[in-house]
């Protein structure tokens, strides 16, 4: 498929910005979602890191999303001609709690757009950053990187499996059933359909099931650090999708902490013990 890298890339230096208070129901409705037993989040609170992700949402019209649910290309992400699209990867840095009630800007933008060749043909990798700030400055940023595909053949190379990690300090079993990606969608108000509608999922797009959210791994990731380690901060957080999950079969997130507990590698390891997604925090 002819890609012209030229005109995406002039989609760098693209920027978008939102401001928004941040409400206690979406925060509540994560906390069950994720199946925890927080006190009630009310304004004051503070957000725990990575649920920034369910805030200053962009809500495209109905009639300005594509084929597959997402808003059709060409906005404020560049109009890759690739179908199949998945987040492969973030760099996260907290250097404040944003808290509930507190009116914050979240200003992104669009940093590299690139082509590559790969076993299965064409990517494009497209890379945004979202800083979110609030009255006391630059809370948190975040760098997104988002890989787009040809379609799905039958005869398409693929990577070999990778092994996930033995034998580690934390474990956490998850089952990924369409209710917890459905609820998950909806608080991020993601219309992807590969997340919540089987039949595009197995029918058109060729995956076996439903897939995981990536942002949803992450945020499982750096929940495990807060469900082991309560009163730690996390100062960064970086992640690398490697192969994704379904609805299929249950997985696990899994943490090991360095020897000085100041770095924690960690991981979602799938049913049958290979690796989803790997990423490290460090704490302060």
């Amino acid at each position: 498929m002819d890609v012209d890298i030229g005109h995406l890339k002039t989609w760098i230096g693209k920027t978008q910005s939102r401001t928004e208070r941040l409400s206690p129901f979406p925060a509540n409705a994560l906390a069950s979602t994720l199946d925890r037993d927080d006190p009630e989040y009310v304004d004051g609170s503070m957000l725990p890191p990575m649920w920034h992700l369910i805030y200053c949402l962009p809500a495209a019209k109905i009639s300005k999303l594509g084929y597959d649910g997402h808003p059709a290309k060409g906005g404020f992400l560049p109009p890759v001609p690739l179908p199949r699209r998945m987040w492969a990867g973030g760099r996260f840095t907290f250097n404040h709690p944003l808290k509930i009630g507190s009116n914050i800007t979240r200003t992104a933008r669009v940093l590299d757009v690139s082509h590559k060749a790969g076993r299965t043909g064409a990517l494009v990798f497209v890379t945004a950053r979202f800083d979110f700030s609030d009255e006391h400055g630059l809370a948190m940023s975040e760098e997104r990187d988002i890989v787009y595909r040809e379609p799905q053949t039958g005869d398409a190379a693929r990577a070999a499996p990778k092994q996930a990690p033995a034998n580690p300090i934390w474990e956490r079993a998850i089952h990924p059933d369409p209710v917890l990606l459905f609820r998950y969608s909806a608080l991020t108000f993601n219309g992807h359909r590969i997340h919540y509608d089987q039949p595009f999922a197995t029918k058109q797009e060729g995956y076996p099931g439903l897939i995981v959210h990536g942002p949803l791994l992450a945020t499982l990731l750096v929940d495990l650090v807060r469900r082991e380690r309560p009163d730690a901060t996390i100062k960064t957080f970086t992640f690398r999708a490697v192969a994704p999950l379904f609805d299929t079969h249950d997985f696990a997130v899994c943490g090991t902490p360095s020897p000085d507990g100041k770095t924690i590698q960690l991981w979602a390891r799938s049913h049958d013990g290979m690796l989803a997604m790997d990423g490290t925090a460090t704490l302060a």
